[in-house]
């Protein structure tokens, strides 16, 4: 595995203001052991079918439900599947894996790793989050017949630590404000550091957008973007009467990425049976001399290319994502997973792209991890992080 970074801007700050994910570790994960990432705004995983690209992706999302409060067998419903394939049990019959991720932020790096017990049973078994050297949260299993593992948090008061039980089905790290009273200087690093884990992880929509899903006409509902972007014509709707400045941006980028002249790009309610209008709408370009094409005529890779632009320009309040809704919008980076990021794209298509997201995560708001076949045509494009998982 190789790591490289196209580009010459200069590394984020040593505290942003911003928490964001800068490592993704997978000890033990699916195909992945001893395995480090380290991610900038704008990521591209690379490499042959089969050498983990997908399955990172996974483990991130993983990590950001369960940072989310998710309980676990919600995040990973095939656990078995995540267990590295020549991991052999011990005398107990147990299998797992281990996941972890590095957060930077206002409280310096901070790191979470996770051990998760698949077999006999699915369970956290470990936990552990540290910074500057300093362990501020572990937790461990100690009976296997109770249904919850030991924890021991960072105090520095009148006892170093403080130690009570937490469940075992979900992440310790959200759970510490409802635990931790925050007396102490050290309860307060605790809680600090908590937070920024938890507001880096959040704020995660991951899209994988399906061509033959976006072709018909769909209902009207809350107008937020779902992971496979088969209702991208409801938020088309929505945003093109909401912010026309990043409308206007959305109709530069497809003009780019679609074939034919393109003026505008829209959403029309459609008829009833009876001629009334009912509650669908289906979603046009405009191509300026009367002729509006439906979206259900387009490639599977101009569609995809649309349906990822809009997801580039958009934001938290128009995507379908989880986010931390007591911390502040500008405290926090909406991540964006793109598996098979370059999918149907042509060369075109993909280079477009590829800067239309460095130039959406350079502002600070957006990051985005993908993963392609190949990587070579991001060459020319400053600000990637390639990782590289060639064998």
């Amino acid at each position: 595995m190789t790591v490289s970074s196209l580009g010459s801007r200069a590394q984020a700050e040593a505290r942003p203001d911003r928490p964001s994910v800068v490592e993704l570790r997978l000890t033990a994960f699916a195909a992945h052991r001893r395995a480090g990432f380290p991610l900038g705004p704008l990521s591209l995983f690379t490499g042959p079918s089969g050498s983990g690209k997908s399955s990172a992706l996974r483990a991130y999302e993983a990590l950001a439900r369960l940072g989310g409060g998710a309980e676990l067998d919600e995040v990973f419903p095939d656990p078995v599947a995540c267990v590295p394939e020549r991991a052999r049990p011990d005398a107990q019959r147990r299998r797992g894996f281990r996941i972890g991720c590095t957060a930077d932020g206002p409280e310096g790096p901070v790191r979470l790793d996770v051990a998760v017990q698949a077999e006999p049973e699915l369970r956290i078994v470990g936990e552990r989050l540290t910074a500057g050297g300093l362990t501020l949260l572990e937790t461990a299993l100690r009976d296997p017949g109770r249904r919850s593992v030991q924890a021991a948090w960072h105090t520095a008061g009148s006892s170093p630590v403080t130690r009570a039980p937490l469940p075992d089905d979900r992440l310790g790290t959200p759970l510490l404000p409802l635990r931790v009273a925050g007396k102490t200087d050290g309860q307060r690093q605790v809680l600090a550091a908590a937070e920024q884990m938890v507001v880096a992880l959040r704020s995660v929509f991951a899209c994988d957008p399906l061509p033959r899903s976006m072709r018909t006409a769909v209902p009207l509902g809350a107008g937020r973007l779902l992971r496979g972007c088969g209702n991208l014509a409801e938020v088309l709707w929505r945003t093109r009467s909401e912010c026309g400045r990043r409308h206007g941006l959305l109709v530069d980028a497809v003009r780019a990425g679609c074939a034919g002249p393109v003026l505008d790009l829209l959403a029309e309610r459609q008829p009833g049976e009876i001629g009334r209008i009912d509650g669908t709408v289906r979603g046009l370009l405009d191509r300026g001399d009367g002729l509006r094409t439906p979206l259900g005529r387009l490639g599977d890779g101009e569609l995809r290319y649309l349906a990822l632009s809009l997801v580039l320009l958009t934001g938290p309040g128009v995507l379908e994502v989880d986010t931390a809704g007591e911390v502040p919008a500008a405290l926090q980076t909406l991540t964006v997973l793109a598996d098979g990021f370059d999918r149907d794209l042509d060369v075109r298509q993909r280079e477009g792209l590829v800067r239309l997201a460095a130039r959406m995560c350079e502002r600070g708001h957006i990051r985005l991890v993908g993963a392609v076949s190949d990587a070579s045509w991001a060459a020319g494009v400053g600000g990637v992080t390639v990782v590289d998982l060639e064998p």
